[in-house]
């Protein structure tokens, strides 16, 4: 098979998948339609369905891939920071500080976060997919907590799972207020990070 289809429905369902995240921050998910969709996107219903069986697993698989872009860009970071010796030079605020510099949320995707619980409230199956990705996320969300622990050579009053529930919880409490204030983006992120840490320090024994 060449790799021209390949490529081209690649960027079939990146655009769907734009398209989808720009109209659901708008209206929300109740209110976006699957013809909305490919209307924003320039496709047509036969794009649609022949990349996504339903609008919520295009939106499950929306959540899923921002999460793991910023998983992705903590991780980077971390190896980039292994290689720093000025980093086994800081102290513990400091060192989490740097590994967190990354992570950042727009406010459509606090928007998007928002929606995705409310219909998962109201929406038993879309709910259980929510949790099982959440979980998901939680999990390497958690090996990353162990290799900063490992990397920095700290000790957890807690186990390692319940650390990133806990500072997860925190910046997700501090970004969701800070886009209800309309906080600009670079205060909003250093908001978050600072949360974080405060959250972290109280977690290393």
């Amino acid at each position: 098979m060449s790799a021209e289809p390949t490529r081209s429905r690649e960027n079939t369902r990146a655009r769907l998948l734009e398209a989808a995240a720009e109209v659901f921050a708008e209206v929300g998910i109740g209110g976006t339609s699957v013809e909305a969709i490919c209307e924003r996107a320039g496709f047509t219903r036969g794009a649609f369905y022949s990349n996504f069986e339903t609008k919520d697993q295009l939106f499950l698989e929306l959540s899923d891939s921002a999460g793991r872009r910023q998983l992705e860009r903590v991780r980077q970071r971390i190896s980039e920071l292994e290689q720093d010796p000025t980093f086994a030079e800081d102290d513990d605020f400091d060192s989490l500080l740097r590994v967190l510099d990354t992570l950042g949320a727009t406010r459509d995707d606090m928007i998007l976060m928002a929606e995705s619980e409310i219909r998962a409230m109201r929406d038993e199956a879309f709910g259980a997919a929510l949790l099982k990705q959440n979980e998901r996320f939680i999990a390497e969300v958690t090996a990353i907590v162990e290799q900063v622990v490992q990397v920095r050579r700290l000790t957890l009053r807690v186990d390692a799972t319940t650390a990133a529930r806990l500072m997860m919880a925190a910046w997700e409490s501090t970004a969701r207020a800070s886009a209800i204030a309309r906080t600009p983006q670079e205060e909003r992120n250093r908001a978050c990070h600072e949360t974080v840490v405060t959250v972290a320090q109280a977690l290393i024994a």
